[in-house]
């Protein structure tokens, strides 16, 4: 049975980690100082600030920082401070009965895909696709923050996922489908295929997004996940942004959501304010949801945090 994390509380305890590429410490100190000045407390993991040639620290040594935020009783909220690449490499070193145990919530998103997937189907735990330490700076939008803390310091049930004023939700093939969340960062969970971890969207919504890979690429993974059957088994299909990714072959990715995704026939809603777009919806991963391409309305049904204490 899917777990939701403890609600995010004024002051409560929130624990920084860095599991993928480093980031630089003046851009960590910086966000922290916001963090704070929003009035929760902060505890840094051990390596956070460590820097490994492109990962902050062995993957040992991330994943310890990991789980001692899960053990540590006062941190309520953990938040990576980027993604970047290597998260994959913790996923082995977790303690799954730990994490069910003591379930927190987990917000990211990039590389972040891997684990907030991971811990959706090994740990039970719904996570969000939302924002990262990085994020926590005065040129974020206020849509990004208002998206953020309604979801994890509120129980308010159903939640309508909308886009800022001006940036319409398109659906594109119509339905109406009700199931769990599961994706993110495209490049991320593709790299999960063929591995103990592979993503499952047997039954679920699947919800993909990407940056800075041209089309030629966006195709290649969009094409390996359907000779997966990840289409096949899925329900229904969110997709965000490909931000700042070059056209190849004279083909855009509108031309790939027409020429590729409207075809397998799946509802299908597009645009939708993702992750490594400027505008970030908070999507939970493994929470219910409605994806309702009739209407052109994506909707989280259930809380994604909860008021009860996490069991003993």
């Amino acid at each position: 049975m899917v777990t939701r994390p403890p609600i995010l509380r004024p002051g409560d305890t929130i624990g920084i980690v860095t599991l993928g590429s480093p980031l630089d410490a003046a851009t960590i100190n910086q966000r922290l100082e916001t963090l704070v000045g929003m009035g929760f407390q902060v505890v840094l993991g051990e390596y956070v600030y460590a820097q490994t040639g492109m990962v902050a620290g062995t993957d040992q040594q991330r994943a310890s920082d990991l789980m001692n935020m899960f053990e540590n009783p006062d941190v309520k909220m953990i938040l990576p401070t980027r993604g970047g690449v290597g998260v994959a490499g913790i996923i082995p070193h977790l303690d799954f009965r730990v994490i069910r145990r003591n379930p927190k919530i987990v917000t990211g998103y990039s590389d972040i895909t891997v684990l907030l997937n991971v811990l959706y189907q090994y740990g039970n735990l719904i996570t969000l696709q939302s924002l990262m330490l990085i994020d926590f700076q005065q040129a974020t939008p206020v849509y990004n923050f208002e998206q953020f803390f309604s979801a994890v310091t509120t129980t308010t049930a159903p939640r309508v996922i909308e886009n800022p004023p001006g940036m319409a939700q398109i659906s594109r093939v119509p339905g109406n489908v009700i199931g769990p969340i599961v994706g993110g960062n495209l490049t991320s969970f593709v790299d999960t295929l063929g591995t103990p971890f592979e993503i499952d969207t047997r039954g679920k919504i699947l919800l993909i997004e990407e940056t800075h890979e041209p089309t030629n690429s966006v195709y290649r993974m969009l094409n390996q996940l359907r000779l997966a059957g990840k289409f096949a088994d899925c329900l229904g299909i969110i997709m965000g942004e490909c931000t700042n990714c070059p056209i190849s072959y004279n083909t855009s990715y509108e031309d790939l959501i027409n020429g590729f995704m409207v075809p397998l026939g799946k509802p299908l809603m597009t645009n939708v304010a993702t992750a490594h777009g400027y505008y970030k919806a908070a999507i939970p991963i493994g929470a219910v949801a409605q994806l309702d391409t009739i209407n052109n309305r994506l909707t989280v049904l259930d809380p994604i945090v909860s008021n009860r204490l996490p069991p003993a």
